[in-house]
């Protein structure tokens, strides 16, 4: 599977964009991010409750810039693991995506990890 995300201009330090694919017949949405130079991918499905993460604004970041935090609870986490570090769900890991750029777009290159 092979999706496109987004122009890599459009993911500035900091930035968001979020993205729809289709995994075994069912739509599922996910946000890519660039923090400290490197684009990451996660499922938009926060692992306290599975709802997103971001009210569907776009908004994924903490004030500080930081962190991903879940608009509903608070879960905090770390942009580069997906690894909870506060809130309802410590430890517990968001869905990654693997992610690639070619000629300055970036892709969706597979399913990642499969929720169980």
């Amino acid at each position: 599977m092979k999706v496109r995300i987004a122009a890599e201009s459009e993911l500035g330090e900091g930035k968001t964009v979020k993205f729809v694919f289709e995994r075994q017949g069912r739509q599922v949405h996910g946000f890519a991010a660039r923090f400290r130079g490197k684009i990451v991918a996660y499922e938009n499905v926060c692992r306290h409750i599975p709802i997103t993460i971001d009210y569907d604004d776009n908004e994924f970041f903490t004030e500080d810039g930081n962190h991903f935090i879940c608009q509903t609870h608070g879960a905090v986490y770390e942009p580069l693991t997906g690894r909870c570090v506060r809130g309802p769900c410590p430890g517990e890991r968001l869905f990654s995506l693997p992610v690639r750029t070619e000629g300055g777009v970036v892709w969706l290159v597979g399913e990642g990890t499969l929720p169980t």
